[in-house]
């Protein structure tokens, strides 16, 4: 039977042949000459070079007519498929073991997306964008993107690539985003096509916890159909590691910031891996080669194209494409600032910029030729106008000529129905079954639960930390009335704080790490609500769910000495498990309402002030005002403190010295008395309240996933704040100081080796190697010194341990040898850091709510030195602005995962721009390029020489360059993966060098790429790997024979010399009021931030005002006033939630800006309570005005003063205690709220209203509890004048009312207190709490885990 390739061209009408040879008008005839860029084969282009003719090229306006543009275009397209179908992949590298997928043409027309901003805080809240205020993304869009083709997104950055990705994905939704055009899937929206598709994003989104091959193994399982063996999926997951290359660590965790583990690019070739696994009709992927070297970028879209070639639709972003991988693309979408340039096929770009004028140059990249030629330069306002006239020409060329073609393509187009997206035909591959997902979700689970050491020691010390000293505090109470009333409290504890914790604990969990992998899998079709929710809970069931009440419950039960029968503890147990379950479900559903923990946290807080207030313990029911009496019936906590109670009291008669339970002087002893005072029920209501609160736990589970289907999540796009005037403009130059005056540093490095050791939580040694061995090189003042190497060489580790920053911890131990000489001279840390700025790889530091200016003008004002005046350091960022090519950014907001700002690429000249305000001696860039176009790439390397030319040692890694960058280089480290020399010298000596050993760089070919090719291990095939070892092992040999160490030093500066060049930190009263300033824009404009920090402690006043407004003053109302004074303390766990949602990032920015030396311990620390306390004091006045005026406390000055200055001491309490526990354990805020929350809870206990009688040595560390003071002077005031009513029934017998003031309340519950002096002790305390905190920042900064 005859094979013909399947749909050659769409857009030929049925029985047509297309021509190979296009008779064209004279008018038409044109010759376009097919120019290869460098390392191109001539041998495989078989297309002839006089398709058309040009005649004269007409600059700015394309000679090409609509109609030789469409003929040309259809001849392309025809030819590359007849190649594809022809020779199909044989010529690539290896084939993945995946089945057929549908063909999928993906059509794009009149695509534009507009998004209209808000206008302040009120609107954003209120998703109410102004019309008015509008910026367009993309405009006016046309391409087609056919199956079994690989098409390329290209473009500088900040041009739209990654929102055109989106946009053509669905995946760019939100309340103030207007997409138009259309996007279809053969010839079908997305929505109703039937069409699998996968997406790799930008930012890697992985468990870190799990190694690669178990990353892999566990998305095959959810990705792959239930059809598919396990054979089979695992012959998949080991071709995916063989062709990413990840074979060497593919039993390496992929680790996070905290815990080392894989490199960047393997991370970056796992999350591809993950992708791939779904075997996707379409797979788009945002940046794939970033992070990755040249070599491993070249096999990477080596695999990509393969997989085109069995007829998927591949779409990317890259940034940039080496010559080789250029060759590969069959289709170019090229973009500036939203706008097409072009887009074709691959084979037509040079030609088509041809037409225009723009001839590729000779050994020139074409990617990166087409790149700068659509670049607007913005580093100077006359390079901006010229490239600005340029790029609008272009744009408004292709639109001439597209326009027309992709018309009359849209008009003769065969119709044809979409058996794909219709339903019919062929069925797309069945997803894994509900089993298989569940299975997956439970046994990833449980391993991630496993290894997170923190996680399960936290939760652990949590359950048993509180057990034991609550236990303590209510410890085996007498059969007495105070002991009855230790009991209650005993059971209300039991009951709501320990599921309190565990809600606050699962609420970060879930909202910082676990739910991005949900979303991300969730938006891929691959994971459904009831297999994570389900998934999670099995996971955890043996390791977490069932322990830790457990646990507690042993602990607390026998400590309190509650009833000893086998029973009895087993609803105890059954109770506090219900609990944990409730805990955990009510935090997804907080979750699922937001994913922001500061609000998160705020449904939390909210729900267990409702469920405190609605159980009975605090407020009878009677007590309520009847409208929220209705509230117990919805309170779980109700039904949990109601099943203790009674399993506790119900037909028990304690220890009347009266007489008898018939005796009616002892009815206060009898349990079922004390139950009915209390308003709670009895008859059989054990059973019948553990039987409602366990409903609880399936309807929060089911109201949060209900909430996870309906709310998505959305990605916005930060708004563009304009100044009046722009300062920036004709500040096109930094000011430049002579080379004379400037000490030049060269840095040498001889027989330098690091180690590492790691141990786990547990203190076993999990990880021991090498990560460089012997290295000498030296790098000149003057020059552009660079580190290359494939990812893992050690790259990274060398500029860290240079830079000072390598730290040893409880598990993390460097060993370092050899020399590191600046100008022949060993010299101190600090100098070392005066001497080095650094710049890392990843762009955490930045402020997501800044724009570019202001942080670099914040960056201006911390850095520069204090003889500078503010006008000059303004300058002075404004030239950098314009340097690093930043000023069309300049007012757009950084952004976040969440808040859509400025491009990656920009974030990274952000971050290079910050270091270089100062004008380092020594300037450490770690992948300073990557993520960025070549364009910018090669604007920002000319940044860097211009620096290095001024008498800077600028040393920095690469992993890709430019061909036309090589010649810009001074001296040269190339390192192998295992840490190893291959080679160390001048750039120009390079080649020379590899060609004496035998191996000789092509004419065409890039020398960067050449030499990383050399030293890059191909993983894929046995017999490569073994030939590519064997060349890595001879050339390390061959330069340890030729390499010296470095004795001669062309300067020899002493160290006092150096040390004289020290930078000194900002001085205290210059980074102070800069650091201020800095942090309140930073909160101002994070509404949902500002809110939270508001509502929490506002809206705890509402509910309180809700449920005990207006206060009486009978005799039951005694104990609701009791009640009412400990309801504020929980303010206490406000002031921890408000610090967990903003220092640890805050503290992050601090770290590393304390490591460039910018400012001191006491700035920051300063700042951050400057810009925190007039939160506290605005919602401690408007607390105060529900607690007064509302609920009914004496109505006077004092006693309103009195509230307010508590809530504000409380609160400022657990701020600094959340800033001690997340500065201490700065690894794990998880762990740190749990352990924080925990000793809060005990502050709840001892503060003197819950329970009565406090052992000696916890009474004597209450005296450190703000709690104790709080109560010490709130109880005093607040019944201060107040006079009791009784009814006749509960008069002694001498008529008079058992409490007739507040006085007798005070004697009777033997509160003796002085509360002026609880006032100041209460100051005293909040002081020495923040200065704790001062000091366990400053120790963690000094000297700890060195």
């Amino acid at each position: 039977m005859t094979t013909h390739p399947p749909d050659l061209d769409r857009n030929a009408s049925a029985g047509e042949e297309l021509p190979l040879a296009i008779d064209l008008d004279e008018k038409d005839r044109l010759q376009l000459p097919i120019v290869r860029g460098d390392g191109g084969n001539d041998d495989d282009d078989d297309t002839s070079t006089t398709d058309l003719e040009i005649s004269k090229l007409a600059p700015l306006k394309s000679t090409l007519t609509p109609s030789s543009f469409r003929q040309l275009e259809h001849q392309r397209s025809h030819e590359l498929q007849q190649k594809a179908f022809n020779q199909g992949a044989e010529q690539y590298e290896r084939d993945l073991s995946f089945r057929p997928v549908d063909r999928v043409d993906v059509r794009v027309r009149d695509l534009s997306l507009t998004v209209a901003l808000g206008r302040d805080i009120l609107s954003t809240l209120l998703l109410r964008p102004d019309p008015k205020k509008a910026i367009k993304i993309l405009d006016d869009i046309d391409a087609d993107m056919p199956s079994g083709q690989l098409t390329a997104l290209i473009g500088a950055s900040g041009s739209g690539k990654t929102s055109m990705l989106n946009a053509i994905s669905n995946r760019m939704s939100g309340a103030t985003m207007v997409k138009t055009g259309s996007v279809t899937f053969n010839g079908a929206p997305l929505s109703s096509s039937r069409i699998t598709t996968a997406y790799v994003i930008q930012q890697d989104v992985l468990i870190p916890t799990l190694t690669v091959r178990e990353t892999l193994r566990y998305a095959a399982q959810l990705r792959l159909p239930s059809s598919i063996s396990r054979e089979e999926r695992a012959e998949i997951v080991e071709s995916i590691i063989l062709e990413l290359g990840l074979k060497e660590c593919a039993n390496t965790r992929i680790g996070d910031n905290e815990h080392k583990g894989c490199s960047g690019g393997e991370k970056r070739r796992t999350s591809i891996g993950v992708q791939l696994l779904a075997n996707p009709s379409v797979l788009y992927l945002d940046e794939p080669t970033t992070g990755l070297d040249a070599a491993t970028a070249h096999q990477l879209m080596i695999t990509l194209k393969n997989l085109a070639k069995k007829g998927r639709t591949i779409i990317t972003t890259i940034h940039q494409p080496r010559s080789e991988i250029w060759d590969l693309f069959d289709r170019v979408i090229l973009l500036s600032r939203g706008q097409p340039v072009y887009s074709g096929t691959q084979a037509n770009a040079l030609p088509y910029f041809s037409s225009l004028g723009y001839d590729l140059p000779e050994h020139f990249n074409p990617a990166d030729f087409i790149i700068d030629t659509s670049a607007i330069d913005s580093r100077t306002p006359e390079a901006e106008a010229s490239t600005l006239l340029r790029v609008n020409a272009l744009v408004s060329s292709w639109r001439d000529l597209s326009k027309s073609y992709f018309t009359y393509d849209e008009n003769h187009a065969e119709k044809k129905k979409d058996p794909v997206a219709s339903g019919e035909g062929k069925k797309v591959a069945e997803s894994a079954s509900f089993m298989q997902k569940l299975m997956v979700q439970t046994s990833r689970g449980w391993v991630t639960t496993i290894r997170d050491p923190y996680g399960m020691a936290g939760s652990l010390f949590e359950a048993v930390s509180l057990a034991i000293v609550a236990g303590w505090i209510y410890y085996h109470p007498d059969r007495s009335l105070l002991g009855i009333r230790s009991r209650i409290g005993a059971m209300y504890s039991a009951a709501a704080l320990q599921g309190y914790l565990v809600m606050l604990y699962e609420t970060w969990r879930l909202s910082v790490v676990d739910i991005n992998v949900f979303d991300r899998e969730k938006a891929e079709g691959v994971a459904t609500i009831t297999t994570f929710l389900l998934g999670r809970r099995l996971a955890k069931l043996l390791l977490e769910d069932l322990p830790v009440p457990l646990l507690f419950s042993a602990i607390y039960y026998f400590m309190v000495d509650l009833e000893r029968d086998a029973q009895h503890f087993f609803i105890f147990f059954s109770v506090i498990l219900i609990g944990q379950f409730i805990a955990v479900t009510f935090a997804t559903l907080a979750v699922a309402i937001s994913r922001n923990f500061a609000e998160a946290s705020l449904v939390a807080n909210f729900n267990f002030t409702l469920q405190s207030l609605a159980c009975g313990y605090f407020l009878q029911s009677s007590q309520m005002p009847v409208y929220v009496r209705w509230t117990k019936w919805i309170s779980y906590l109700y039904y949990m403190f109601v099943a203790l109670t009674n399993n506790e009291l119900k037909d028990n008669f304690y220890d009347c010295p009266y007489g008898g339970p018939d005796d009616q002087a002892c009815i206060e002893y009898v349990g079922s008395f004390v139950l009915s005072s209390f308003d709670l029920p009895q008859d059989d209501w054990i059973w019948k309240a553990i039987l409602a609160a366990l409903t609880f736990v399936f309807f929060f589970y089911t109201v949060a996933g209900i909430t996870l289907m309906i709310l998505k999540v959305e990605v916005n796009v930060s708004r563009r704040r304009t100044s009046r005037e722009d300062v920036s403009a004709g500040k096109e130059r930094m000011q430049e100081y002579p080379p004379a005056d400037v000490t030049k540093i060269d840095v040498v490095l001889n027989q330098y080796r690091l180690g590492l050791k790691k141990k786990n939580f547990y203190g076993k040694t999990t990880r021991d190697l090498e990560i460089l061995k012997d290295v000498t090189a030296k790098f000149q003042a003057g020059t552009l010194n660079v580190i290359m190497g494939p990812s893992g060489s050690g790259k990274s580790s060398l500029l860290n341990s240079m830079a000072q920053r390598l730290h040893n911890s409880l598990t993390t131990r460097y060993r370092q040898s050899g020399d590191i000489l600046f100008n022949g001279s060993r010299v101190s840390d600090s100098v070392v850091k005066s001497l080095c700025s650094y710049v890392t790889q990843d762009d955490d530091a930045l402020l997501p709510s800044l724009t570019v200016r202001e942080t670099l003008r914040f960056a201006a004002g911390l850095r520069l030195p204090k003889w500078m005046s503010k006008k000059e350091k303004i300058r002075r960022a404004e030239d950098i602005l314009l340097k690093m090519g930043l000023k069309d950014c300049a007012d757009t907001l950084v952004g976040s995962e969440f808040l859509k700002g400025i491009s990656g690429g920009e974030k990274r000249r952000v971050s290079i721009a910050i270091q270089v305000l100062t004008e380092p001696r020594v300037l450490l860039l770690d992948e300073p390029t990557s993520g960025l176009d070549s364009f910018t790439a090669s604007s920002i390397l000319e940044v860097l020489q211009g620096l290095a030319s001024e008498g800077r040692t600028v040393i920095c890694t690469i992993h890709q360059s430019r061909s036309d960058l090589f010649g810009r280089f001074g001296n040269i480290l190339l390192l192998a993966r295992s840490g190893n020399v291959v080679y160390s010298g001048p750039s120009f000596d390079m080649l020379s060098y590899f060609n004496s050993l035998g191996f000789t760089c092509p004419t065409h070919t890039n020398p960067a790429d050449f030499a990383l090719d050399l030293v890059t291990v191909n993983l894929q095939h046995e017999q490569k790997e073994k030939r590519d070892r064997e060349k890595v092992s001879s050339l390390i040999a061959s330069f340890k024979r030729t390499s010296t160490i470095y004795s001669e030093h062309r300067v020899i500066t002493l160290p006092a010399e150096l040390g004289r060049l020290k930078r000194e930190q900002a001085p205290l009263l210059v980074s102070y009021p800069v650091l201020v300033e800095r942090s309140l824009i930073n909160i101002w404009r994070q509404p949902p931030l500002m809110f939270a920090r508001i509502m929490q402690v506002v809206g705890l006043g509402i509910i309180l005002a809700l449920f005990f407004a207006p206060l009486k003053n009978d005799y039951t109302s005694i104990q609701t006033r009791l009640g009412y004074i400990n309801e504020i303390l929980p303010v206490y766990f406000v002031g921890l939630l408000q610090n967990a949602a903003l220092y640890p990032s805050e503290r992050d920015v601090f770290y590393r800006e304390y490591a460039d030396g910018a400012y001191s311990v006491e700035a920051f620390l300063l700042s951050y309570t400057t810009n925190e306390i007039p939160f506290e004091i605005v919602t401690g006045l408007l607390h105060s005005v529900f607690a007064v005026m509302a609920v009914g406390l004496n109505r006077t000055a004092k006693m309103y003063f009195a509230v307010a200055y508590n809530v504000f001491c409380i609160v400022s309490c657990g701020e600094s205690l959340g800033v001690i526990f997340n500065t201490f354990f700065d690894a794990s805020t998880g762990f740190a709220i749990n352990v924080c929350s925990t000793i809060l809870s005990l502050g709840m206990f001892m503060a003197g209203i819950m329970s009565y009688n406090v052992p000696g040595f916890l009474a004597a560390m209450n005296h450190l509890s703000p709690l104790k003071y709080a109560v010490g002077n709130l109880l005093p005031y607040s019944l201060e004048g107040q006079k009791f009513t009784c009814e006749k029934y509960q008069e002694l017998p001498n008529g008079m009312c058992p409490v007739s003031t507040g006085e007798d309340v005070l004697q009777l519950y033997g509160y003796r207190y002085d509360s002026r002096r609880n006032l100041v002790y209460l100051a005293v305390v909040t002081v020495a709490y923040r200065i704790v905190a001062y000091l366990v920042l400053k120790g963690k900064k000094m000297s700890w885990g060195r």
